[in-house]
């Protein structure tokens, strides 16, 4: 009996739709990096890109749990001296909601040249509309612990 290994160039990519409407930011994100790493799909191969597409909508109407709009604290650093930065999650949503998302869900990939990749394959989109229609993306329902 031989070990399966999946290669990259075999792997059919398919294109999901998650509406982020109501939805928690890390349950969501968690959810969203099974996708775009393939661990939904038996094939999955820790070293390959096995996953799918995700295109997100509605970023901006997503939910923090609890108190985490104003607790959560986003740090940068310029790498000079004295030059971190500080933004609250409540401040960045309201600048760039599609970045806290993405955020959230680089978080949970692996730091390395595959985790890049993978996170270029999740678009993210403040509204309804996405234009990735000539992919035909499919709904994807989520779990959702309500």
């Amino acid at each position: 009996m031989k070990t399966f290994v999946a290669r990259e160039k075999d792997v059919v990519k398919r294109w999901y739709v998650v509406d982020a409407k109501d939805q928690i930011i890390g349950r969501l994100a968690t959810q969203i990096a099974m996708i775009l790493r393939g661990k939904t799909k038996p094939i999955f191969t820790p070293h390959c890109d096995t996953g799918d597409f995700v295109v997100v909508i509605n970023a901006d109407k997503a939910l923090f749990s609890g108190g985490k709009l104003d607790k959560k604290v986003y740090y940068r650093h310029s790498g000079y001296i004295g030059g971190i930065k500080a933004t609250t999650a409540r401040q960045a949503m309201q600048a760039k909601p599609e970045n806290v998302l993405r955020q959230a869900v680089w978080g949970m990939l692996p730091k390395n040249s595959l985790g890049r990749r993978l996170l270029k394959k999740l678009k993210v989109y403040t509204g309804d509309e996405h234009p990735h229609q000539a992919q035909k993306p499919e709904p994807l329902a989520l779990q959702t612990t309500s």
